[in-house]
């Protein structure tokens, strides 16, 4: 059965008329899964995965140069691959998730450290998550943290009343 939060994500989505794309690296297409469990997430789901650097530019459109300079775990690659994927994917929102899974270290940064952009094509915020756990729990948080990001976006203003009977 479908995590509860996923299905308010479709169902907002749907509602709206939009779509999502998610460019994943450590996630490595747990994000897309998940959102799949709902029936129906083809009409509201994208994405790719991008587990090897070199696929951040060559799928999600990641320039080479920041690649070069940040990284591919870093708030610069996570903004780069949200607004990459929605672009690519002709998505309304674009979930870009980099970080360390663990157990090991990547570029400095330890397991459980995660950057996960959320972009509309008008505003791209970027969060900088330390997620406890072992491998499988990091990337779980990872997922958890960008369904709750997404719906948190898609919320209406609280003084705001929506008329389609949905509660994101």
């Amino acid at each position: 059965m479908p995590d509860p939060d996923v299905v308010r994500l479709h169902r907002a989505l749907l509602a709206r008329g939009e779509t999502v794309a998610a460019a994943e690296s450590l996630t490595a297409g747990l994000f897309c899964a998940t959102l799949a469990e709902v029936p129906g997430a083809s009409a509201t789901l994208r994405g790719v995965v991008v587990y090897a650097t070199e696929l951040k530019a060559v799928l999600a459109g990641v320039p080479g140069d920041l690649l070069a300079a940040h990284g591919p775990v870093s708030p610069e690659t996570a903004r780069a691959l949200a607004e990459g994927v929605r672009e690519r994917c002709g998505s309304d929102w674009g979930i870009g998730l980099t970080g360390v899974a663990g157990p090991d270290p990547v570029d400095g940064h330890g397991a459980g450290r995660v950057y996960l952009g959320v972009s509309d094509g008008r505003r791209t915020d970027v969060a900088e998550l330390d997620l406890p756990g072992e491998r499988a729990d990091v990337r779980r948080g990872a997922v958890a943290a960008a369904v709750s990001a997404l719906l948190g976006r898609l919320a209406p203003p609280r003084n705001a009343r929506t008329g389609d009977g949905v509660t994101p």
